[in-house]
């Protein structure tokens, strides 16, 4: 009788939970996409696309070697620009930060919640027998324009001046201040964007708006969503690379111990890789599952609508699967390089490994390093910090920069569901935090998993119709400043 009632109370509490789990799934429902006319705007192609092309014709390839850099190609670059854009040099404040960056600002009828559009101008070096065309020619074939930085980012940069340029001319004046601000070490991690950020600190300026490289209109990002998504970083993972050291008597491999140094490093490796880092979801990732979640199947709705007791499914999901959504819900830690004995038949008496960690928001540097500490086995392996920042700070959702970011989304790619996300690469935007939670990473751009595929990679290039819906977007939200 008494196991009776206990299959009785379990079929009831079981019968709840799948009613709560389904009334939740049910009412986890998408917000309708925003149906507002588009305002028509002009775009000059043929300018835009030109003045595309002689920006990547500057070989401004930034490197931590000096010896590597070509320091004429940035002093060009910052000497092409008052040549395609009078207009801005006619009306707004120049000013050169550092030896590397660059800023303008356009006065508006007021000064209390200024815009920051960001670029950068330096890019990645190339491995031009590797290239279809050559990288810095900006040769423009069949609709498609080719070069290093046409997406990362001088893209970007030339939309927002083209925007400002056709704006300046047409007689706009914004209601609060806009202020270009582009670095020329960006890649190297340099101090142009921080220096431009203590410039406002020291003056005050406190941004209504910050505006960066990040996301994109791409698909196919999310489990059971068919729709373009929209998505804007308001945080970016930290960055930290440490290695692993062992120092030790060598000799030869005749006659080894029963575990050799790099056999030592191979096991501390295999163990971190076995333990992951513990699994959250932190307040950028869930704000992507709020929103893209609800457009997603009914499968997928359920596990996200109800994380309260799915949670131990998506962390095994992720364990197992890693990828892009491990990453959006860990830190992730990827064994990058090795090194032990140059001689194939000599056990080496200094042996190392590095390790890339991309750090979750919440988590610091010295998090990280002591938990892969913990996990490193032998107590004759030394863990140090090579180099790293921490995670930024998670900017706001739902401020009036956030809406006039998604409003421009909304009437330039229609379609498009916007959605903020967790970035995992690094940008210069991470120092406005400092002084703003309103600083969003979006690259006005709709772009393929193949032309993503270029960035940093080979055969870098952009449609000429992404060109003008990029400009197009700047057009839109500067009017809105």
């Amino acid at each position: 009788m008494i196991g009776l009632y206990i299959g009785l109370a379990l079929g009831a509490i079981i019968l709840i939970l799948a009613c709560i789990i389904i009334i939740r799934t049910l009412t986890f429902k998408a917000k309708p996409l925003s149906t507002s006319k588009a305002d028509d705007v002009y775009v000059n192609v043929e300018k835009a696309v030109a003045d595309l092309s002689e920006m990547v014709k500057c070989k401004t390839v930034s490197s931590r070697n000096k010896e590597l850099e070509d320091e004429s190609e940035f002093i060009k670059f910052k000497a092409l620009l008052p040549k395609l854009f009078p207009n801005i040099f006619a009306s707004c404040e120049y000013k050169e930060v550092g030896a590397r960056a660059i800023l303008f600002k356009y006065a508006g009828k007021a000064h209390d919640a200024p815009t920051v559009l960001m670029s950068h101008f330096d890019v990645v070096s190339v491995e031009e027998d590797q290239w279809e065309k050559p990288p810095f020619d900006g040769i423009l074939d069949k609709g498609v324009l080719w070069g290093r930085g046409t997406l990362d980012t001088k893209g970007t940069l030339n939309g927002a001046m083209q925007a400002l340029e056709s704006l300046i001319a047409s007689g706009f004046v914004p209601e609060n201040d806009i202020y270009l601000a582009f670095a020329g070490d960006e890649e190297i991690n340099g101090t142009g964007a921080s220096m431009i950020v203590d410039l406002f600190e020291k003056e005050g300026i406190t941004p209504g708006l910050v505006l960066d490289e990040g996301g994109a209109v791409v698909q196919n990002v999310f489990p059971g969503v068919k729709e373009p998504c929209a998505l804007v970083g308001i945080a970016e993972k930290g960055m930290l690379n440490v290695k692993f050291s062992f120092s030790g008597n060598g000799g030869h491999s005749s006659s080894p111990k029963p575990h050799t140094p790099v056999g030592l490093l191979s096991r501390t490796c295999a163990n971190i890789e076995n333990h992951p880092f513990k699994f959250r979801v932190c307040e950028a990732t869930d704000a992507m599952f709020n929103t893209l979640a609800r457009h997603s199947s009914f499968v997928y709705r359920m596990i996200f609508a109800n994380l309260w007791i799915f949670a131990p499914v998506l962390n095994l999901i992720c364990k197992k699967s890693g990828g892009e959504l491990n990453a959006l819900l860990r830190t992730t830690c990827a064994f990058t390089q090795m090194e032990g004995s140059k001689g194939m038949n000599v056990i080496p008496a200094n042996a190392s490994m590095v390790a890339n960690l991309r750090l979750l928001p919440g988590e610091t540097k010295a998090d990280a390093i002591e938990y892969l500490k913990k996990r490193t086995l032998d107590s004759c392996i030394q863990v140090d910090e090579i180099y790293g920042v921490d995670p930024s700070v998670i900017s706001e959702v739902g401020t009036d920069g956030w809406n006039r970011v998604e409003a421009a989304i909304n009437s330039t790619w229609r379609d498009a569901i916007v959605s903020p996300y967790l970035m995992f690469a690094g940008s210069d935007s991470r120092h406005w935090g400092r002084i703003s939670k309103k600083v969003y990473r979006f690259s006005a751009m709709a772009l393929t998993k193949e032309e993503r595929g270029t960035i940093h990679g080979n055969d870098e290039r952009i449609p000429t119709d992404t060109i003008k819906k990029t400009v197009e977007f700047y057009i839109r939200l500067i009017k809105t400043c």
